[in-house]
């Protein structure tokens, strides 16, 4: 029996969203559930998978079983693709399983050539609505099918509107648009060598093929890869009969919510135009009405809107986005999903689905992606100098938080200037989905065209980024890159500052503070540690960070950079000494200069954590990092040491390595120089011990955490010299002062050998970076210039540094514990790279069993709420798979 490639709307359901994508799986839904759909059918997301393995084609069985649907949609709509009595028209718009608004290509009114043209045009009795249609319909053809650039055919419309001497496309007449659309073909067969399309047949087959395609176009691959959605999971294709919303004054379409995406209030939030198409609305082409105005020009579709807004939210249970259409009066409904919403609004509308009984905590917990919630945890506008400062101007608060930076207008600029530092606001009539790398890049985004549902504002929400929307104020001249604005020229470089929740633009500089959380954060967060089993902790090197994870919920400092320590102004010249001496007892005296720093330091750090764990990685870079490269530091060292220039240069030069991450450094450090091992261990000690007495009720232990051990006995020769002055410091105290020593598993052969070492180890803790660094053999500060070949070649989907190698990586982390916890079962196991704030990775570390994760302070809320997520996971895996067996278990007695 053959596959089933295509399904009509009304086969599916809301659980095929696998096969049948998240618009075909709603569609489906809604039109199950009674809901005024235009009827269609959707091609799945394998159908997509097997068009790249056959080679960027549609095979004969593919393209059989959609001509088998056309049909079958004829008859359900009554109508026939080219038909001189009844013409079908259809939308082609892309559906991956993971929403991804204005990441891939939608085609309306497909299936017009001009014999149809004059048909609905006659039938209608509207020329303009018919002539509109079809170029419409030539210009995204040729855009999206046959990739000729937009540009050309807005030219055409901007030289037609100058000519006749009107503002607004929907001021040109019927005439005007027929005249647009012979120039249209005309640039058709000039750019492509061939004429415009006539068979619907042959049309369709191009859109659907030009859908597929666009599930590998350079924004829908970076999207993926911020948004974590595979490459192999393809695009399904919704093929829809089309419902018009530019026949004229009684027609119209929008784009609605039904809370607010950017702060969760409950109510009806959107936009609409009338006389217009849905391209016109996220395109920002023209400024939109509010949702509540469409009560006055259409009461009866109006109500009935609400009315399906109600049904669809509390079908679903979440906050939905929907796009929609009025046909003469008549309501349809185009898509609805569950909408895209600042880290903000997410919290609040969990809360309150809770609150009003349609979700539990558990699914509350959940529903938020942890990563919006970076979007909480950063500086905001200081409000006192808010409110001393005049805005220059006002646009729509389309995405909460606060930017400021230097004016760019093109988003190749963006990237540019921002690899290089800078930080830029991006600014543009209206962004376009090219856009997406340069709005990543940006601070904010700052349009002076568009509304809240425009395609700025939605992926601005989508990344958490600050963006401010249709500032109708602003004279662009985007050519020379400048705009007026508030009475003052601004140009390339200038700076400005925009707030976006408010909408205002500031000239200048503004200056932040710390946000502050409360309310529904803190009770997500509640909830989400009832949940959690993985505890969290943070990487921290000063009190500062200390201070601040802990307020975010960190439970410890997973990993204390001490060498971040001896760069201090106060201490580096002692350090730089250290490495110049010549002797043992040179050395000694240069690090006892730095010991009352070091115990201090950990004093501090010891306080901000209260007796929760702290541990101390003790030094790790290659010493080269610390000589000084400036001619009067080196001359200041020479003078210190009693060295001629030339010497020290010596020295610095004898320092040089061919691949210094893989050379002197770490452990190997404490085995050529015992003395900075010592010194560091009565740092520790001395400030544990200090910070004990002070406060008898903490449980203090420090974590000695030896880096880059490979092989059992070198973890044993640097713990002998720990210990033993450990020991010595505790003895002299009379102090009962307990603490740990464990290393670092961050090289394979570490992993590979973790039995022999967790004989010798209170701890292990995964360095990630440095583990992917040795495993993969790439260079962690290279890699960016050759990873972009390996995602445009499909050998990666993500960056291995940023998101963990669960395959391979990971497959040493397991290893790891099957073989040390056997040897040493009281040994606790935590990761501490930058993949420890990552959801996905956090998800993975649940699942092997370690104990905790430790993150930048910032991402500590990230990693509780997806440690969260993945203990509920897991409860809910292991309650289907239970239910499963028992049902099982039922049916084999029942044939006994």
């Amino acid at each position: 029996m053959a596959k089933k490639w295509v399904y009509l709307f009304t086969e599916g359901n809301a659980d095929m969203r696998e096969l049948l994508g998240g618009k075909g799986a709603n569609l489906a839904e809604m039109t199950n559930i009674g809901l005024p759909v235009p009827q269609g059918f959707t091609i799945t997301t394998e159908a997509c998978t097997q068009y790249y393995e056959d080679g960027r084609e549609i095979n004969d069985e593919i393209r059989g079983q959609i001509n088998e649907y056309i049909e079958k949609m004829e008859k359900i709509t009554g109508k026939k693709f080219g038909d001189k009595e009844n013409p079908l028209l259809v939308s082609v718009r892309s559906g991956a399983r993971a929403s991804m608004p204005g990441m891939m290509d939608t085609i309306l009114n497909l299936g017009l050539n001009e014999d149809v043209v004059d048909v609905i045009s006659k039938k209608s009795n509207n020329p303009r609505w018919a002539w509109d249609c079809y170029r419409r319909f030539i210009q995204m053809y040729s855009d999206v099918v046959m990739e000729v650039g937009k540009k050309y055919f807005e030219e055409l419309i901007d030289k037609m509107k100058d000519n006749r001497g009107v503002k607004q496309d929907v001021e040109l007449t019927a005439d005007d648009l027929k005249e647009l659309a012979y120039q249209f073909k005309d640039e058709y067969k000039e750019k492509v060598g061939e004429p415009f399309p006539d068979d619907p047949k042959e049309q369709l087959m191009g859109a659907i093929k030009a859908v597929f395609r666009s599930w590998d176009n350079p924004r829908a691959n970076v999207y993926r890869r911020d948004n974590d959605i595979p490459y192999s999971w393809g695009t399904a294709v919704n093929v829809q009969s089309m419902a018009f919303g530019n026949m004229g004054d009684d027609c119209g379409t929008g784009v609605a919510f039904t809370r607010d995406p950017a702060t969760g209030e409950r109510g009806l939030f959107g936009e609409f135009l009338t006389n217009a198409q849905g391209e016109d609305v996220v395109a920002g082409v023209r400024t939109p009405m509010r949702i509540s105005e469409m009560e006055q020009k259409f009461p009866e579709a109006f109500a009935q809107f609400k009315d399906v807004c109600q049904i669809l939210e509390k079908h679903y249970r979440d906050m939905q986005d929907m796009e929609f259409t009025v046909e003469n009066g008549k309501l349809y409904m185009l898509q609805t999903r569950n909408g895209k919403r600042t880290a903000q609004a997410a919290l609040k509308i969990a809360c309150d689905l809770v609150d009003e009984g349609m979700r539990t905590e558990e699914e509350a917990v959940s529903m938020i992606d942890p990563r919006n919630l970076d979007t909480l945890l950063h500086p905001q506008f200081d409000v006192k100098a808010l409110k001393e400062a005049t805005p220059m101007g006002k646009g729509l608060g389309a995405s909460p938080g606060a930017a400021c930076g230097k004016v760019v207008f093109t988003a190749d600029d963006a990237v540019e200037w921002a690899n290089r530092g800078e930080d830029v606001i991006l600014v543009r009539l209206e962004t376009s989905p090219e856009d997406i790398t340069g709005m990543k890049s940006a601070q904010g985004i700052l349009t002076v065209r568009g509304g809240m549902t425009s395609h700025a504002a939605v992926v601005a929400r989508g990344m958490g980024e600050c963006c401010v929307a249709g500032c109708g104020d602003i004279t662009m001249d985007e050519e020379n890159k400048r705009f007026k604005l508030g009475g003052k020229e601004y140009h390339e470089g200038d700076i400005i500052s925009i707030d976006g929740s408010t909408g205002n633009i500031y000239d200048g500089v503004i200056p932040t503070v710390d946000a502050q959380i409360a309310g529904e954060f803190g009770r997500i967060m509640a909830w989400a540690d009832k949940f959690r089993r993985l505890k969290v902790r943070t990487n921290a090197d000063t009190p500062r960070d200390a201070k601040k994870a802990r307020e975010l919920g960190a439970e410890g400092i997973g990993l204390c950079r001490t060498e971040h320590m001896f760069f201090e102004a106060d201490r580096i010249a002692a350090f730089r000494e250290m490495i110049c001496s010549d002797t043992v007892e040179e050395r000694v005296e240069a690090l006892d200069k730095i010991l009352p720093y070091q115990q201090g330091d950990f004093k501090a750090l010891y306080e901000a954590l209260e007796g929760n764990p702290v541990t101390i990685r003790f030094l790790d870079p290659p010493l080269h990092e610390f000589v000084p490269t400036e001619e009067a530091d080196i001359q200041k060292l020479a003078e210190a040491k009693g060295k001629s220039v030339d010497e020290i240069k010596d020295i610095i030069d004898g320092l040089h390595e061919f691949n210094p991450m893989m050379g002197h450094r770490g452990c190997r450090l404490t085995v050529a120089y015992p003395e900075i091992a010592r010194m560091q261990t009565k740092a520790v000690i001395r400030a544990a011990i200090e910070v004990h007495n002070e406060h008898k009720d903490w449980d203090l232990r420090p974590e000695i955490m030896i880096p880059l051990v490979c092989d059992v006995k070198e973890l044993k020769f640097v713990k002998k010299i720990v210990v033993e002055t450990a020991d010595e410091e505790i003895r002299k105290a009379n102090s009962d002062i307990k603490y740990e020593v464990g290393t670092m598993i961050e090289i394979p052969r570490a992993a590979l050998t973790a039995n022999e070492i967790a004989s010798e180890a209170d701890f292990f803790c995964f360095g990630t970076n440095d583990l992917t660094q040795m495993t993969y053999g790439f260079s962690r500060d290279d890699a960016g210039k050759f990873l972009d070949a390996y995602y445009d070649n499909k050998i990666f989907e993500n960056d291995p540094f940023s998101k963990l190698d669960q395959t391979g990586v990971g497959k040493l982390l397991e290893m790891t514990i099957k073989l040390g916890r056997p040897v040493n079962p009281s040994l606790h196991i935590g990761i501490c790279g930058e993949h420890g704030g990552d959801p996905s990775s956090v998800e993975f570390c649940h699942k092997i069993g370690l104990d905790y994760v430790s993150c930048s302070p910032f991402r500590v809320p990230i990693a509780r709420l997806a440690a969260a997520q993945a203990a509920i996971k897991e409860r809910e895996e292991r309650k289907s798979m239970e239910i499963l067996l028992s049902s099982k278990s039922k049916k084999e007695k029942v044939l006994v």
